[in-house]
């Protein structure tokens, strides 16, 4: 699993069983293998190379992927069955057909030996739905126990059920902009919200970004870097604000709006992604929401879309449901996934 966050590759080595009608998994094994500043850059700049340089990184991040996924198994002492790659998101336009995540199936399983699936996206896309979010099928099979799954990513996803269906949607984006902000101070992150900490709150700009478009929609929807650098980012700049910790504190206002309206009173939401070691975060974001939020243990908050991830594969190599229409806006349920031998 790579995000948008770009912390690195994320891998989840997974056991499942069907037993007594219900899917039960074991995480053997986990690790994320931070990527170095050229690999980075690459993967930060996929939407701007030609056609022929993206093939090029699509292969040549398949050969990454498929050869520190071996080495990650050798390690385990395990042998594996099936390797399931999200790979890299470079364009996710769904309104007009198209979505791409590089990080070539051929080349992974080359490289591996091992039967790989990938391109999870591009059937439900192909059958007019979102190709997003994905990880609800995962919810409902393995978590069903909690009223709602909240991931706080680059982006926060949430999924849930409604009349006696699965509904999930991207609310706002987290990480991947906190992360831009924090680059701009010089540094990766905000470490635990400490720059969000001290700065005040922008009303007019924190009413900007509540009054964008994507949020008067309904689901199914879905978000991606293109309305990132078309819709929220000049709607940010475009306030000018001059101390860096306002317009960041101003963003985290904004998310915990957002993602604070979802949820009924007293609801349970487990909530996992790298957002939940961010102490500022979670302070306003439970400050604003009358649900309960609950945190898993470390490898679940960290692995969780890694996990699902695994259970996508095993689900499309036994040609079972793994994309639900109910939250894709899709015409049909379908088995997606490219698999290579």
């Amino acid at each position: 699993m790579s995000g948008t966050s770009l912390d690195g590759l994320d891998m989840a080595l997974c056991r499942f069983q069907f037993l007594h009608g219900k899917w039960e998994y074991e995480m053997l094994k986990s690790n994320t293998l931070p990527y170095d500043e050229h690999l980075k850059k690459q993967l930060m700049e996929a939407m701007f190379l030609s056609r022929h340089d993206l093939s090029q990184l699509d292969i040549e991040y398949g050969h990454f992927i498929g050869s520190r996924g071996i080495q990650f198994i050798r390690d385990s002492g395990y042998e594996a069955d099936l390797i399931a790659s999200h790979g890299h998101t470079v364009f996710h336009q769904p309104d007009k057909k198209l979505t791409l995540q590089i990080g070539n199936g051929a080349e992974i399983t080359s490289c591996s030996g091992i039967p790989v699936v990938c391109d999870f996206r591009k059937k439900d896309v192909a059958l007019g739905g979102q190709g997003a979010p994905l990880v609800p099928v995962g919810d409902e099979l393995l978590f069903g126990e909690y009223d709602y799954c909240l991931n706080l990513g680059g982006f926060a996803n949430v999924s849930f059920i409604k009349k006696g269906k699965r509904r999930a949607f991207d609310i706002c984006p987290v990480n991947i902009v906190l992360n831009e902000m924090a680059r701009m101070k010089g540094k990766d992150y905000d470490r635990d919200g400490e720059m969000g900490r001290r700065g005040n709150t922008d009303q007019d700009l924190l009413q900007a970004l509540n009054n964008l478009e994507y949020y008067k929609k309904d689901p199914p929807k879905s978000l991606g870097k293109e309305w990132l650098d078309s819709d929220f980012m000049p709607a940010l700049a475009g306030h000018q604000l001059t101390d860096p910790d306002t317009a960041i504190r101003t963003i985290y206002e904004h998310i915990a709006q957002q993602a604070g309206k979802v949820f009924d009173p007293g609801a349970s939401v487990l909530v996992t992604g790298g957002g939940v070691y961010n102490e500022f975060l979670m302070e306003r974001i439970s400050s604003s929401t009358p649900a309960r939020l609950v945190i898993p243990d470390d490898s679940l908050v960290q692995y969780k879309e890694a996990l699902i991830f695994a259970l996508l594969g095993a689900l499309r190599w036994y040609g079972m449901i793994n994309c639900y229409a109910s939250v894709t806006g899709a015409s049909s349920d379908s088995s997606a996934g490219s698999v290579f031998l």
